[in-house]
């Protein structure tokens, strides 16, 4: 009995403690399985319909590099750079902001929020694409300001931003890239850990079954798993303690 109480301790505090590291893996990449029921664009890259990972780089230089790969990872579609989106209010869901584009056209992914994060990544854009997107769009957009090719690349690689009127100018200067007092245009998304929904026609990958993941909880159980277990061990050394025979007394 004692034993059995011990293992199941045991058991529950490991449980909890394993848990606990898949959550902060997930906190530190935001990794996340978006569902596109349309073709969309990010960072020039046209990604047909279908469900996609992506996740920020393991960077100690960089935390704004994000790799794109297939739903289950295995292949990494592209690589591409980002800056800091600001908003001042919080969601449990991923977000994803659109930019305006001619009817017929993939949506054009611009902003992506993971849930509880108010830093999210905008996406930088070919130059030559960007000077299309902010004339279309009548918005300044994030731009490389030559073209890379190379992942490894991006690390330095200068980023500038492109007005409507097809000017260079600095980044800092025309885009906010300190956080900001409210948040506008946001459009949810729910997948894996979220699910996407708004412009881009997006399906809920929820309903993909084993791709989906659940959504982020605000109250997570595993405080209570690993009190649980070690709560079980606790009384199981309790019961050997109290369990032993009293030595007997010489008289």
């Amino acid at each position: 009995m004692i034993k059995r109480a011990m293992w199941i301790g045991l058991t529950l505090s490991l449980l909890g403690f394993m848990s606990a590291a898949v959550v902060r893996a997930d906190e530190y990449d935001k990794k996340t399985l978006l569902t596109f029921s349309q073709p969309v664009e990010v960072a020039g890259h046209v990604l047909p319909a279908g469900t996609y990972t992506f996740k920020l780089v393991d960077s100690v230089s960089n935390r704004h590099i994000v790799q794109i790969s297939n739903a289950d990872g295995s292949r990494i579609i592209a690589t591409v750079m980002a800056i800091p989106d600001y908003r001042l209010t919080t969601t449990d869901q991923t977000v994803i902001k659109f930019r305006e584009v001619p009817a017929g056209s993939p949506e054009v992914i611009r902003a992506w929020f993971y849930p509880g994060n108010s830093i999210g990544q905008e996406f930088v854009y070919p130059r030559r694409r960007a000077t299309q997107l902010a004339k279309a769009s009548k918005t300044v957009v994030p731009a490389l300001a030559v073209d890379v090719t190379d992942a490894a690349a991006l690390k330095t690689a200068p980023i500038v931003a492109i007005t409507p009127d097809e000017r260079e100018v600095p980044v800092t200067a025309a885009i906010q890239t300190t956080p900001v007092q409210s948040a506008a245009n946001v459009a949810p998304v729910l997948a894996s850990t979220s699910s996407v929904t708004g412009a881009a026609g997006v399906q809920q990958a929820a309903q993909n079954g084993q791709n989906a993941r659940q959504l982020p909880q605000t109250a997570s159980a595993l405080p209570l798993v690993v009190l649980l277990g070690l709560g079980s061990i606790a009384v199981a050394f309790g019961l050997m303690a109290f369990g032993k025979p009293s030595a007997a007394t010489a008289v």
